[in-house]
């Protein structure tokens, strides 16, 4: 597949989209308002940042144990039941009253379901379309996110203005049950791609099988490194300025929307493999600039830039489809989310502790150095590994050097 039109005339895709960018909606509404009110109970930087990024910390627990689900479910009940359950969590969260304690088994319980649910959707993505055809269709679920993300914030801010979070977090929930109704009316029945149940051990013995490729464990090291202490930054966004939170928020989602055009569909093929490594750096320099404090003005700036290199994880991902047998794409895929996930609630986390030390601002600039100084280190050994090239090449029609054998 060449072209988004393309992509959309299948009507699973379709379906998929639409799960996916009510998924997006709900979880940028949620995590908005969670945010601000914990910050509000607590007045803690950090605090406020798990609250909003915390759950992925659980993607690790569910990566440990429930990922096999990702091969070995039907795509269409699985991603059905996701939305269902994540809907009663939200709703949960949304009671009056509920203290801080209290929400922690919920964000855990849901981040462990996350890490199947995502393993499953990229899966099924992987199964519609081509090995060639990934980078476009992952390419068009940033479309939703971007846009849905811009929305969703902007929304979120004015639910909780007008709603008080809690009414914001019922809306979030409303969105989970839509796209629980997408999967189910737009999915075909499909069997799993893989054969056995799911199990604590299959889980385990796949994941060494992925991890013990050098090459392929590079690959998920610069995805998930430099990405989640970006993402640290960005968690810092409601202390910074907790009245444009959701701007900054949208302004990201927009450059990040921006990036996955660029990779998906305006970069010629001979220049999307060395395009990965400057596009991880734009990632992480302009925050630098935080330090400085700027004002509202410059700091949208920044973030519209910034965000723009969030179009890196493609060019990464497609390596990553390439070094991996087809029947275990969606734990292999699965197991890119939740490390990355897991490493963005790290990256909150360290954010956070920063800014209980220094002013938010600051905290960004040397948490985003983090990010840069993790880039250069990966660099030599993607390199060594030909990633770029042998990407560039299998794109270009020539026969790239064949998988590690696992």
């Amino acid at each position: 597949m060449r072209t988004y039109r393309e992509l959309f005339s299948e009507r699973e895709f379709t379906a998929l989209f639409l799960f996916s960018a009510a998924q997006t909606a709900a979880q940028t509404v949620a995590g908005l308002a969670l945010g601000v009110l914990v910050f509000r109970r607590t007045d803690s930087p950090l605090l406020a940042a798990l609250a909003m990024f915390g759950p992925a910390f659980a993607q690790l627990l569910g990566a440990a144990t429930v990922l096999s689900a990702a091969d070995r479910l039907p795509p269409r009940a699985a991603l059905t039941g996701l939305g269902v359950l994540l809907a009663l969590g939200t709703a949960v969260q949304a009671v009056p009253g509920l203290p801080v304690r209290a929400l922690v088994p919920v964000l855990l319980g849901l981040g462990v379901a996350g890490a199947a649910g995502g393993g499953v959707r990229y899966g099924l993505l992987h199964e519609l379309l081509s090995r060639d055809g990934y980078l476009l269709g992952r390419s068009a679920l940033g479309l939703a996110s971007g846009p849905v993300q811009i929305g969703g914030f902007a929304i979120g801010g004015a639910l909780v203005a007008a709603l008080t979070p809690s009414g914001a977090l019922l809306t979030a929930a409303a969105l989970h049950l839509l796209s629980a109704g997408a999967a189910r009316a737009g999915l075909r029945r499909r069997p799993p791609r893989a054969a056995g149940r799911p199990s604590v051990a299959a889980t385990r013995r796949v994941n060494a099988r992925l991890w013990s490729s050098a090459p392929r464990r590079r690959v998920y090291l610069a995805l998930w490194v430099p990405n989640g202490l970006v993402v640290g930054v960005e968690a810092l966004y409601v202390p910074y300025r907790p009245d444009a939170a959701g701007l900054l928020f949208a302004v990201g989602a927009l450059g990040m929307l921006v990036g996955d055009v660029l990779v998906g569909r305006v970069l010629p093929a001979h220049r999307r493999a060395r395009t990965a490594v400057p596009l991880c750096v734009l990632l992480a320099a302009p925050y630098l600039g935080f330090a400085l404090e700027p004002g509202l003005p410059v700091a949208v700036a920044l973030v519209a830039v910034a965000t723009v290199g969030y179009g890196a994880g493609l060019l990464l991902q497609e390596r990553l489809v390439a070094l991996t047998p087809p029947e275990l794409s969606g734990q292999a895929l699965g197991l890119h989310g939740s490390g990355m996930l897991a490493t963005q609630g790290v990256g909150a986390a360290a954010a956070g502790a920063f800014a209980e030390l220094m002013s938010a601002g600051a905290a960004m600039a040397v948490t985003a150095a983090a990010s840069l100084a993790a880039t250069a280190l990966l660099t030599p050994g993607l390199r060594r590994d030909g990633t770029f090239r042998r990407a560039e090449e299998g794109r270009a029609g020539v026969s790239a050097a064949p998988c590690p054998q696992d």
